[in-house]
């Protein structure tokens, strides 16, 4: 008889663990859905949670940066076909409406973990991390588009993407993404006059 290893046998229930803590905690938040939610959702034993995360910390962590690594993807994938950094810039808010007109949408995961969690905890550095990956990414495709200020030019746009991202959440009727995206253009003329 061959046996699985320790490895093997565990993947499984870590994908069936992130699975479920991706459901539950974005639909309901990460302090309101308990650690035997997750279990039983997942189909898994509790020693499978603690034998993968070791912690509810530690999979909410791990599901945030699944979801980091995901939007990491997205981004980028639609972010080649844009011909200009101009372009690429707009195509960020473009990637949100289309995020906001899913009918499962509940605003930002990051900035909803963020506020519920500890400060100096690895699920508040994880939102960290995710919101200075964005504000990197504004700065380099503002830098290359030729702002005279990437860094202020990136925090006008991060500005706006945040708030397109939370009056969405608040108000699924808005028009927020719509008009953030008309904001960003403007700054995006006003920064960089030549490329009107």
């Amino acid at each position: 008889m061959v046996m699985k290893s320790s490895s093997q046998d565990r993947r499984p229930a870590r994908e069936r663990l992130l699975a479920a803590a991706d459901e539950l905690f974005y639909e309901e938040g990460v302090n309101l859905v308990g650690i035997d939610r997750v279990i039983e959702r997942a189909g898994v034993a509790k020693a499978s949670l603690y034998d993968c995360f070791g912690s509810k910390e530690e999979l909410i962590r791990s599901y945030l940066q699944q979801r980091h690594e995901a939007r990491q993807v997205r981004m980028r994938e639609r972010l080649a076909l844009c011909p200009t950094p101009r372009d690429k810039i707009l195509a960020v808010f473009d990637l949100m409406a289309e995020a906001v007109a899913k009918p499962d949408f509940r605003g930002c995961a990051f900035a909803r973990a963020g506020a519920e969690a500890r400060p100096g905890s690895s699920v508040k550095a994880m939102c960290d991390e995710s919101r200075a990956w964005n504000l990197a990414l504004f700065a380099d495709l503002a830098k290359q588009a030729g702002a005279a200020d990437p860094d202020r030019l990136a925090q006008q746009l991060r500005l706006l993407y945040d708030g397109a991202s939370v009056s969405a959440h608040v108000d699924p009727n808005s028009t927020a993404v719509a008009a953030a995206r008309a904001l960003a253009e403007i700054a995006l003329d006003q920064a960089i006059p030549d490329q009107r």
